[in-house]
């Protein structure tokens, strides 16, 4: 299976374009979705995060996720233990949902793809991009964070600089450039690249 990955800061409209692609008939496989899950119903998982957090982080057996995104986001090192973690759990989850997809090709939707070098299992990687002003204020009217808080957890993430560095393809979510033509495109150069793979 030819497989994208689709990444992009907080912010940047990745999970939009995503739904652009199902639309397409494109299966599109949401990794923050999907460790939700995972955190929740995994064992495993579920014993390794109170393993590392405390039985705290699991109050009346249901993930604090706010309690964890305290503490993640003002410790580098218990975000990087947790993704450690994490991570190769949705990587798995991921390979086993793309092998039962009948598609051209599939997208893994995934904030941090570059960061944890997660980028290079793909095909192909396609970045979503936005100026940070406009990243910021849909963050803090969707989620109702402060723009500290918004701020602390795009300090966290790999500049657009580095993303763009490493993807096949950028799209554009500026409120100014029509992201449908942009997604069309690609769509279109996607599906001639997996049939040659």
């Amino acid at each position: 299976m030819f497989t994208v990955g689709l990444t992009g800061g907080i912010g940047s409209g990745k999970s939009t374009v995503g739904r652009v692609f199902n639309v397409l008939g494109i299966p599109v496989f949401d990794s923050d979705h999907h460790g939700k899950l995972l955190l929740q119903h995994d064992p495993e998982l579920r014993d390794a995060v109170i393993g590392l957090f405390g039985l705290s982080i699991y109050p009346d057996g249901t993930l604090d996720r706010m309690a964890l995104a305290e503490r993640i986001f003002e410790d580098p090192a218990d975000l990087a233990a947790l993704n450690g973690i994490v991570h190769p759990a949705v990587r798995s989850a991921f390979k086993v949902w793309a092998e039962g997809q009948r598609a051209p090709y599939v997208i893994n939707e995934a904030a941090i793809l570059v960061e944890t070098g997660a980028f290079r299992q793909f095909d192909k990687l396609v970045t979503v991009e936005a100026p940070e002003d406009i990243r910021l204020a849909r963050v803090v009217a969707r989620d109702g964070s402060t723009e500290d808080q918004v701020r602390q957890r795009m300090a966290n993430q790999a500049s657009e600089a580095q993303r763009r560095e490493v993807s096949h393809a950028v799209i554009v979510n500026d409120n100014h450039s029509m992201v449908l033509p942009q997604v069309l495109a690609l769509h279109e150069e996607l599906k001639r690249e997996a049939g040659a793979a």
